[in-house]
């Protein structure tokens, strides 16, 4: 019987196995194993540190969270009682009842300082009213008599503080004329029936800024502005609102304060007037009415913002300019997002009659409010060309009217309610 002598797997010498390996080949197997043994030991370990890190950072956000309030989420005052939210990018994140009162702490105690924009630098008017004013401003007015024109130039303000001490200030001046309508009172009527009274409107004739001084509390500006009288009809109705405001990079300017200056009780003089008056309280201007109307869905959790009209002053109306909204639903001071209606073109009582829905988050109604900001752009134009803030509303729970429409939208749900709102820049 013939045997294969070169077989090359199996040899069976004296009742053992061997392996047709050399030696070195079987060292190197073997230190591979010890080694994968040691990142897989390695691997361990490492989860186990971020574990025991993520526990002691949990123990030590509970240990912040103020004493009035148990360990147990659903007993802390306003806070509804839900499951932990895990992300995908991390193993363990705290529970959301833990992380959302410690975010409100720090938007409650930030709120006198923050203030909400939209990316155009308007301020809200409570937290401009809590701030006291420093400082003064100083400008020159000159009626050109020959060439028929006003020269507005600003000098200097002097003595400016901001909010936040620990950040130096970057001010520039932010000036509107600003033209008074008749005195006549228009009667509105909203869609329910019910009738209101509204006083006299103001309109946006000119707008100008200065250039930014970065660093500096006594700015030195020496900006120059002109203006043709022709468009100033009626001086006495016309007047110079100059705001003072702090430079932000995101466009949440703070206003520092502001001078108004009445042009009718200056008399045209052949030489220029300088002035230096204190900055005061910054105070909004009615330029508009806007009706809107509310519809709450609970079901669905959606709200439903009808844009329908908007009425502006008769003066400064052009056929080759739109206008367009922009509403966005805020929540808890965080923006939750916007919607933006198309472009109308311009018209004493402009008609748009466009509903945008929202969807809420589960919070109160109460914590969320609407923001509506009304710009006014060239017909014509391209997206690129700039576009002119006309004014801003804010709805939301209490408030004098505004509180108004959200009861009777809280009790009258799935039915739509109309109202006029004032528009304020």
């Amino acid at each position: 019987m013939a045997i294969l002598m070169d077989f090359p797997v199996i040899l069976l010498t004296s009742g053992e196995l061997k392996m047709p390996f050399s030696d070195p080949v079987k060292y190197c197997l073997l230190g591979l194993s010890v080694l994968l043994l040691l990142v897989a030991v390695g691997i361990l370990l490492w989860q186990v540190s971020m574990c025991c890190a993520q526990t002691q950072a949990k123990q030590d956000t509970a240990s912040n969270l103020p004493d009035d309030m148990s360990s147990t989420p659903g007993s802390w005052p306003g806070i509804p009682n839900t499951k932990p939210c895990v992300r995908a990018d991390l193993p363990q994140v705290e529970d959301v009842c833990v992380e959302s009162l410690r975010l409100s702490r720090y938007l409650s105690l930030g709120s006198s300082e923050s203030v909400l924009s939209d990316g155009d630098g308007s301020l809200d008017e409570q937290a401009n009213q809590e701030t006291e004013i420093h400082g003064s401003l100083r400008f020159s007015l000159y009626f050109d008599q020959l060439q028929s024109r006003l020269v507005v130039t600003v000098l200097q303000a002097e003595g400016l503080h901001g909010r936040n001490q620990t950040r130096s200030l970057h001010p520039f001046v932010k000036l509107r004329l600003m033209q008074a309508g008749s005195e006549e009172v228009e009667h509105l009527v909203d869609d329910e029936g019910e009738g209101i009274n509204r006083d006299a409107l103001w309109a946006v004739v000119q707008e100008w800024q200065t250039r930014i001084v970065k660093n500096s509390s006594n700015p030195l500006f020496g900006d120059r502005f002109i203006c043709s009288l022709e468009q100033l009809q009626e001086l006495h109705r016309v007047t110079l609102r100059m705001e003072v405001r702090d430079f932000d990079k995101y466009s949440r300017h703070v206003i520092l304060g502001e001078v108004r200056v009445p042009l009718g009780e200056f008399k045209r003089s052949s030489y220029p007037l300088e002035l230096q008056e204190d900055l005061q309280t910054p105070q909004k201007d009615p330029v508009g009415d806007v009706l809107l109307s509310l519809k709450f869905l609970p079901t669905s959790q959606r709200l439903e913002v009808g844009f329908l009209k908007i009425r502006t002053p008769p003066i400064d109306t052009h056929t080759d300019t739109a206008l367009n909204a922009r509403i966005s639903l805020q929540c808890n001071q965080c923006k939750r997002r916007h919607q933006k209606t198309s472009a109308v073109p311009r018209r004493q009582v402009t008609v748009f009659n466009q509903v945008l829905m929202f969807s809420l988050p589960e919070l109160p109604l109460q914590e969320c409010h609407i923001l509506v900001s009304v710009y006014q752009s060239q017909l014509a134009a391209s997206r690129k060309s700039p576009k002119h803030l006309i004014g801003q509303l804010n709805i939301r729970k209490g408030r004098s009217s505004e509180d108004q429409h959200w009861s009777l939208m809280m009790q009258s749900v799935r039915q739509p309610i109309a109202k006029w709102h004032q528009l304020l820049i």
